[in-house]
């Protein structure tokens, strides 16, 4: 293996996500807006905050942005725009951030845990179908990893039975979902109200922390906008219990320039995605991503399943070759301590997430991977199993 790693001369260790690489293709372009709004003075809910609004408005091809502080934020807010009532349940996937069940808890809804499909890691409509009751009154499809739910049986589910869809969509903005018909539309935009991170590690980062909430229901999202800033409709007129949520002028001066590149990022993460493919889809104990045919793949996560117990192992080697990894995530949901005693009764046996649990490793992943770089990390997953 030694022979192996002196073939490489790496001009920049290997990172599961190169946010330095990253901001030094853009560097010039940021620095200069950044001090364009801090000489503005407008440092919260300024002009730079209602021009990526807008920008992302139309990127989405949605009719409204609301942007917050988070995504966990994001997430709240779309709950308690819906007006569920202490008891409600929400139906959630166990394979996922905890974000997602933790607002559910935290506003008194009951966070009722299901499996996901084996292959593409998200819920499905057959999956939902199952865990309903007449308490259900709303559904959180997470769009894990980067490409969205299948969403047109959900959505018809959801008509069907009158449940919300409020979309995690954290991880896989600038996705597309694909109708039967062809018709394509952005993950997001797809249920009653999405929810998204800008998180600096996400697809679309910021230089700190922030959010956003998107719909085209003109009346929840005056609802949503009114909830993020202390339930006021007007200042000092409060018509609701809110919260204080807000995305900062700096930081939505740096995403509107990322959003213009955003597409360029999903093809360069598609790109590494397909060189993963095309030189490790002959290890026999790695099972790689599956792309669901109704959706594109911005390949938020490469998370593959290692078979025969090895994930560990492997990943431990990795470490050793200067190869980072990442376990997204090693204890399902139903498991964690947050979440015992919540009478969820649904969450008690969930066998493809515990599964999961034990397999998924996802390898390195962003924009900036030098070709060296995952050559590299290619030959060395490839001398682990000899």
């Amino acid at each position: 293996m030694l022979r192996l790693k002196n073939q490489y001369n790496f001009m920049r260790p290997i990172q599961m996500v190169d946010l330095i690489a990253q901001y030094q293709s853009i560097k010039e372009a940021v620095n200069a807006s950044v001090l364009q709004t801090i000489e503005s003075g407008a440092f919260i809910n300024g002009p730079a905050v209602q021009n990526f609004k807008a920008s992302l408005e139309s990127y989405l091809d949605v009719k409204h942005v609301i942007p917050c502080a988070n995504g966990t934020d994001a997430l709240q807010i779309a709950l308690m725009a819906l007006g569920l009532q202490p008891g409600d349940e929400v139906i959630v996937p166990a394979f996922t951030y905890v974000a997602t069940a933790e607002v559910i808890a935290l506003l008194r809804l009951k966070p009722i845990m299901v499996d996901v499909d084996p292959n593409t890691f998200n819920i499905t409509a057959a999956i939902v179908k199952a865990a309903l009751s007449p308490k259900t009154k709303a559904v959180v499809p997470v769009h894990l990893f980067g490409q969205s739910v299948d969403m047109q049986p959900l959505i018809e589910l959801s008509e069907k039975h009158g449940f919300y869809l409020v979309e995690d969509n954290a991880q896989a903005i600038g996705a597309d979902y694909i109708f039967d018909n062809g018709r394509r539309q952005k993950t997001g935009t797809l249920g009653h109200v999405g929810c998204t991170s800008f998180y600096p590690s996400k697809n679309l980062g910021a230089f700190g922390d922030g959010g956003a909430l998107f719909t085209n229901d003109t009346d929840l999202a005056a609802t949503l906008k009114k909830i993020a800033s202390h339930g006021q409709s007007k200042r000092y007129y409060h018509d609701c219990i809110g919260v204080n949520s807000r995305l900062d002028s700096v930081q939505a001066a740096i995403l509107d320039i990322k959003l213009k590149k955003l597409d360029h990022y999903a093809q360069a993460r598609q790109s590494l995605a397909n060189y993963y493919y095309q030189n490790l889809a002959d290890i026999t104990a790695l099972t790689l991503p599956k792309v669901q045919p109704n959706s594109t793949h911005v390949y938020h996560q490469f998370t593959l399943k290692v078979s025969g117990g090895q994930r560990d192992a492997l990943q431990q080697f990795l470490k050793e070759q200067g190869v980072p990894s990442m376990i997204y995530y090693p204890v399902p949901l139903q498991a964690q301590k947050a979440f015992l005693g919540l009478g969820n009764t649904l969450g008690l046996e969930l066998p493809v997430t515990e599964q999961l649990c034990k397999e998924v490793l996802s390898l390195p992943m962003h924009t900036e991977m030098a070709a060296d770089q995952s050559q590299y990390i290619c030959d060395t997953i490839r001398a682990f199993f000899g």
